[in-house]
């Protein structure tokens, strides 16, 4: 059968090789008649990922029809799937989602999806994948919209809301957690049998279990988290030991990531201090054009770099040229989705983000939640989970009530909605503030927001 995939945001680094690597090792979708589109509005990235892409092919043994476009109209033409993974200008926003709202005494840490950043960030995105959609509903209204794009929660939301396209929001954290679960267990990743619930960047793992025995091995997991030094790992760890010695359950991804909706958790992220540093005397980068290094954790000793290096590194991507990564598959979730819905296979998938549907009691219905599911002939179906403890849920909750009024700022182009947002944010601890930060923050991204009133 005829088979068309479109990846948007094809030229990323990461996401474009990612993609084309797993659409090609997946036997099953390379026995339809497959097209894959690689689409991108950089039209600079085009040529080396579609080089990249006939070269992977080649060497599997492939042939798809390939072919890559800065026209999203003629991506989206009879496709079936759209993934996609994009962001404009990232660590330039980003700096500024990271350090105006600690202007402003808020703890903002990381600033992908938490905190008054992470709205601002998710603003930045659902109107860009609001676009996507919307064509989407004109072109190819049947086909999936598999989304990476962060905030993960917030922009599935919104699609979902807003659009009537079928949209599965997709995230590796979940294996980020369940790699923290073998180091502590001293087992294979493998041999784990794990269900976890809750929404992406916090998700919390209800049942761990031995692949082989059934063993219930949350005891172990304790019990060896007891032993375990407290300094090791510290920045990715430690306030996820500290989450579950308090409420039971042990939390998905790592610390980066949890810190962002819990007010008092900056207490174990030390790399808060240098991440996005720069000297504000001598301006600020989003002014000087000059993005300080993003600095995601103190793993790997991100400050052991020479006092003086030799020359500016400039990190340019020549996939075309003789790029020889590894042809491996990425463990995403998007292909076996695929392979599931169309070739029928039975693939259980660790975690998806959809609407929920009585998936996760606790949480209002039509909120956006990761659950794991199965994937085969029958479609996509999320699996109900057990009900979370009442403090867990709590801070789903206030997450999920931000996410809504968040969207109905966008849709309404209310201040008075973000405000509402923001003011429900845990980091933001002044009225007076809040205004002014949401003010600042919205002048200084005027050019890719829309205009609130």
């Amino acid at each position: 059968m005829k088979l068309k995939i479109t990846v948007i945001g094809a030229g990323s680094e990461e996401f474009g090789p990612a993609s084309v690597h797993d659409i090609f090792l997946s036997d099953l979708l390379c026995q339809q008649d497959l097209e894959v589109v690689l689409m991108d509005v950089n039209e600079e990235s085009l040529p080396d990922i579609q080089a990249y892409a006939e070269k992977v092919a080649k060497e599997l043994n492939r042939n798809p029809i390939i072919t890559s476009t800065s026209n999203l109209d003629e991506s989206l033409k009879e496709t079936s799937f759209v993934i996609i993974a994009i962001e404009l200008k990232r660590y330039h926003y980003w700096a500024q989602d990271f350090h105006i709202p600690r202007k402003y005494g808020f703890k903002q840490v990381y600033g992908e999806n938490g905190g008054v950043g992470g709205l601002f960030h998710a603003l930045r995105n659902i109107k860009s994948t609001l676009e996507i959609a919307k064509r989407m509903e004109k072109i190819c209204p049947e086909a999936w919209l598999l989304n990476y794009t962060n905030p993960l929660t917030k922009v599935c939301e919104a699609i979902n809301i807003l659009t009537s396209i079928k949209t599965i929001g997709l995230c590796h954290g979940i294996l980020a957690g369940k790699y923290q679960l073998a180091q502590f267990l001293e087992m294979d990743e493998e041999n784990l049998e794990v269900t976890a619930s809750g929404l992406n960047h916090i998700s919390w793992f209800q049942s761990i279990k031995d692949k082989n025995t059934g063993e219930d091995l949350y005891p172990k997991l304790k019990s060896r988290e007891k032993q375990a030094h407290w300094l090791a790992e510290w920045d990715e760890i430690a306030l996820s030991r500290i989450l579950m010695r308090t409420y039971g359950l042990y939390p998905s991804p790592g610390a980066n990531h949890i810190v962002e909706y819990i007010r008092w958790a900056g207490d174990f992220l030390a790399s808060d201090k240098i991440q996005f540093f720069y000297d504000p005397n001598e301006g600020h980068p989003w002014e000087t054009g000059k993005i300080p290094t993003w600095v995601y954790s103190l793993q790997g000793n991100p400050t052991q770099v020479p006092l003086y290096p030799e020359k500016d590194i400039n990190l340019v991507f020549e996939l075309g040229k003789g790029d020889n990564r590894e042809i491996i598959f990425s463990r995403e979730y998007a292909i076996p989705i695929i392979e599931g819905l169309v070739c029928g296979a039975n693939n259980s998938i660790d975690a998806v983000n959809v609407p929920n549907n009585n998936f996760m009691p606790g949480i209002p219905e039509g909120a956006i939640v990761e659950v794991p599911a199965i994937v085969n002939k029958d479609g996509l179906q999320p699996q109900k989970t057990e009900e979370l403890p009442e403090a867990i849920l709590a801070l789903l909750r206030t997450q999920v009530s931000i996410n809504r009024l968040l969207i109905e700022a966008f849709d309404e182009q209310s201040k008075n909605k973000l405000l509402q947002a923001i003011l429900l944010e845990p980091t933001v601890n002044s009225y007076n503030n809040a205004v002014s930060c949401m003010n600042e923050m919205l002048a200084i991204q005027k050019d890719v927001l829309s205009e609130f009133k």
